[in-house]
């Protein structure tokens, strides 16, 4: 959009997107390489708003030219519009770029080289002909016909849309929702967007529905707002707000009377829309209000566990009266250690409660312990089950043990729309249900789980409370380990050959607000420099070139950037392009897509960014990590391989729900494991450097930490103490004397 009053005059400029050099997803700010249709062969340097541009089109920019002190003459983009190519090359580059479905360079050129200037006539008013091309027959050439069809209705919806403010990213995402009615929805019920479209939350729908005309104080919009504000406190953790917190965050996001705000709560809790409930809170009671399924989990969690608790079947009776002293002795035989007393107490009672808690820091023997009881177990023939959160720390769980292990996901074998097959009415058939990293299961994770259990099996949470919480809604391992009720060991010992190791040591000093050892580590570093830029660059020098060339293990694979933050120039976002372009370049002759702001590539390191209960075996969930192994213009398609060895495809409409993960945040990293971790730590996220989240960072490496940044960065993250504790409920539900 025109700067308002600077008398500067528009231009308008016609063009082919050549190539984006660089393009940020949540502002759409791009850099580009146009090639003008007149003016020379030389290519100009475009800047401003081009998001959702492809390369291969031809565009109607509008803007202005302006001088940059560095960069020197580019064209200052305000607004845009796609305008078919009318050349042989600009229509050979528009078809091959992987936009239509069906069509990749190789076809692209023999079409063109059929048709000449006449191509996209050809197409768009008699596509049967496209059977005169070698190579091309009725089926293919039908799909091509439909996919062109598909990209003219997408245009009228994104010029529509981009009419009433929304990104071209989004306005995809509404298609693939709604399709031919994606209009209709968004001028008539914009707050439907929030609950329907992923990545869409209340402020993007309230922009489009003012942009509409929907009034300021409609009670439409005020429900829409309070929803939004339990969403998002879900989004942060929490499983309810209180009332008062609910209604003071709602009036400061709406801008609407309290009086409009408190009517409308009352109208959300008598329809149902949220449930209302006194809880204990400290010393006395709030009313707590929940958005329905986060009540309804924490309600049926602590019934599920209770009911285990008070089972009066034992699948594991034989431990009952067991020879605890020959038993180990055998043990012993096995393994060639002996437990520590902390450890002999949690074999026994995993073994003899049906419901037990296991947590400790690093090398104080959560593996060895859990090794011994899969052992045990398993000599008395128990039929034992072995889960965790993740791909990767399934593997390691299954390496450990010596006994298959999955994720929960899998395990439980969800279904589109996340239903789950194992239930209460058709339970696991095991007698010892082991979930490692249980720091990670969130409140909803958890209650399907613990309704899979049968009656009378013993299910045991492993995990280290002192890590950062789950991603999503609640604490379900801190909030167990509250509950009286509940059976559990701390392991504290630190073993002696874990006292050797810089990582396991500077974790515990961390976790008890000491500034961890600097000098005289063989695997712990600290890189020290001051600013954002430097920390990024030194951060990619350490990943591509020192940790490979001193410790021999590859960039790629071995090593993880684990980033407090995702914005900033030392974020986790900025490093992802700066490791990308290091690790991942692009090359000749190799295909590329964009997508948005991300350019992917075969060899890219990725993760899933939300739950898809339609991809791949079982799903494919929030944190998986794979690598692209496959990418295919002509089909519009690439395909992850990942972390749980299983290929999945993703058509490129889907490639939202992809992001880089060369850099991740420290949040995305919990229940994995990896050889090497460089931590940036910068001042700039300051709001960030908590002790929960270095020390998680830390626990994440196996061999080797590398921290790259400023010490008063670091004096920070020791020093502060995690964020408080989260709104939750489920100690107080799991109290015996509670019905």
């Amino acid at each position: 959009m025109q700067p308002k009053g600077d008398g500067v005059s528009t231009t308008s400029l016609s063009a082919v997107l050549e190539r984006i050099t660089y393009a940020n997803d949540e502002t759409g700010y791009t850099i580009a390489r146009v090639a003008p249709e007149r003016g020379g062969s030389e290519l100009v340097t475009a800047v401003g708003p081009l998001l959702g541009a492809q390369v291969g089109e031809s565009l109607r920019l509008t803007g202005r030219w302006t001088s940059h002190p560095r960069y020197g003459r580019q064209f200052e983009v305000w607004s845009y519009t796609t305008v078919l190519p009318a050349t042989v090359q600009g229509i050979q580059r528009y078809l091959g770029s992987g936009l239509i479905k069906g069509i990749g360079p190789k076809m692209a050129e023999r079409i063109v080289g059929h048709f000449g200037v006449d191509t996209l006539q050809v197409i768009e008013d008699s596509p049967g002909r496209l059977v005169e091309v070698p190579g091309l027959g009725p089926k293919r050439t039908k799909m091509i016909a439909a996919a062109w069809e598909e990209q003219k209705i997408i245009k009228e919806v994104m010029i529509f849309l981009q009419g009433v403010g929304v990104s071209t990213s989004i306005a995809v995402r509404i298609f693939k929702q709604y399709g031919d009615a994606s209009i209709t929805v968004v001028k008539t019920e914009p707050y439907r967007l929030a609950d329907d479209v992923w990545g869409i939350g209340f402020k993007t729908a309230d922009t489009i529905a003012q942009a509409v005309g929907i009034p300021h104080d409609s009670p439409e919009r005020v429900k829409a707002g309070l929803r939004y504000t339990l969403s998002q406190a879900a989004d942060a953790g929490h499983c309810y707000l209180p009332a008062p917190n609910l209604a003071g965050d709602a009036v400061k996001i709406l801008e609407v009377p309290a009086e409009l705000v408190a009517d409308c709560l009352e109208e959300l809790v008598a329809a149902e829309g949220v449930v209302r409930e006194d809880v204990p809170a400290g010393d006395g009671v709030v009313p707590a209000v929940y958005l329905v399924p986060f009540h309804r989990a924490e309600l049926s969690l602590a019934g599920g566990l209770r009911r285990l608790l008070d089972s009066p079947h034992d699948r594991l009776a034989a431990f009952g009266d067991v020879d605890w002293d020959a038993a180990f002795g055998w043990l012993r035989k096995q393994t060639g250690a002996d437990l520590a007393p902390e450890q002999a107490e949690a074999v026994r009672l995993a073994l003899t409660s049906k419901v037990a808690v296991l947590t400790g820091g690093p090398g104080c023997g959560k593996s060895f312990t859990v090794r011994s009881i899969v052992a045990l177990a398993r000599a008395k023939r128990a039929k034992v089950t072995l889960a965790a959160p993740t791909g990767r720390a399934a593997k390691r769980l299954a390496e450990l043990t010596g006994h298959e292990a999955t994720t929960v996901h899998r395990l439980l074998q969800l279904r589109p729309g996340g239903e789950a097959t194992f239930d209460r009415d058709n339970p696991l058939d095991a007698d010892l249900l082991v979930v490692d990293e249980a720091s990670m299961l969130d409140l909803l994770l958890a209650n399907k789980l613990v309704k899979a259990v049968s009656a009378g099996a013993h299910l045991l949470f492993v995990g280290d409370v002192d890590q950062l919480p789950s991603v999503g809604a609640g604490e379900v391992l801190r909030d167990l380990l509250a509950a009286d009720n509940v059976p559990r060991v701390r392991l504290t010992q630190i073993f002696r050959q874990a006292q050797q190791s810089g990582v396991v040591v500077n974790a515990h000093r961390i976790n008890t607000g000491l500034h961890p050892v600097l000098e005289g580590m063989a695997d712990f570093f600290l890189f020290p420099c001051e600013e954002p830029e430097e920390i990024a660059a030194l951060t990619v020098d350490v990943v591509a070139r020192r940790i490979p060339r001193r410790f021999g293990l590859d960039p790629r694979r071995d090593v993880q950037v684990l980033a407090p933050m995702h914005r900033g120039a030392a974020g986790a976002g900025n490093l992802n392009i700066a490791l990308q372009e290091a690790l991942t370049p692009s090359r000749e002759g190799m295909p590329e897509r964009r997508y948005g702001g991300r350019v992917f590539r075969i060899g890219d390191k990725v993760t899933q960014l939300r739950n898809n209960y339609d991809k791949g075996v079982a799903g494919v969930f929030n944190g998986t990590v794979g690598v692209v192994t496959d990418l295919r213009l002509e089909e519009s398609k690439l395909t992850v391989l990942t972390d749980e060895d299983e290929s999945v495809d993703y058509a490129f409409d889907e490639l939202d729900e992809l992001a880089h993960a060369y850099a991740v945040s420290i949040h995305r990293s919990q229940g994995s494991e990896y050889p090497a971790v460089v931590v940036p730590l910068a001042t700039s996220a300051w709001m960030m450097l908590q002790r929960n989240l270095l020390y998680t960072a830390v626990t994440r490496a196996k061999k080797l930490v590398v921290l790259v940044g400023s010490r008063r960065a670091l004096g920070q993250a020791v020093r502060t103490r995690g964020a408080g504790r989260r709104h939750t409920s489920l100690t107080h539900r799991l109290r015996q004397d509670r019905p």
